[in-house]
């Protein structure tokens, strides 16, 4: 099985394909980003598009998406909520079922410890799939991290 999580995000998505393997096998990971100087509309569409692309060329069994969280800042949560609705759409395009899981959870099952930072995911992410150094940026962490997630951590009737 191929696991494709989504780290989402307005400003940068992270993604990361993991191999269902003993060990777990990183396949891929990037970030797809966008800019400030388009519009709201124009950054969800180029989104789309890059997770459209990662999809088709990656062809996973299931995605493993972040999902919102109440946040303090409504502005934060408002755009995660939007980039998640695009790779909701994308995933469903491509007819993949999605499964969703908050932070805390992602980061208990890779590190342990629900209220890890990034460079303890980082670390462990790392160390987990055999990677010479931690995943750059932390977007593609992150997605590698919820992928794993979704191997390690999902009840077995969850999956595929």
């Amino acid at each position: 099985m191929f696991v494709l999580g989504i780290d989402p995000g307005l400003s940068t998505t992270g993604y990361g394909m993991v191999e269902d393997s003993r060990p777990p096998r990183a396949v891929l990971a990037g970030v797809i980003r966008t800019t400030t100087d388009m519009t709201t509309a124009q950054r969800l569409a180029e989104l789309y598009r890059g997770l459209g692309q990662v999809i088709a060329e990656a062809r996973p069994d299931v995605i493993a998406l972040e999902t919102v969280f109440t946040n303090r800042n409504l502005q934060t949560a408002i755009t995660v909520g939007r980039a998640s609705g695009v790779a909701m759409l994308a995933a469903a395009q491509a007819e993949i079922a999605v499964f969703e899981y908050v932070p805390t959870v992602v980061k208990s099952a890779v590190t342990g410890d629900g209220a890890a930072n990034k460079a303890q995911v980082q670390t462990m992410v790392a160390r987990l799939l055999g990677l010479g150094q931690p995943p750059q940026p932390p977007d593609a962490a992150d997605a590698l991290a919820l992928a794993l997630c979704h191997l390690r951590a999902a009840p077995l009737e969850a999956r595929p």
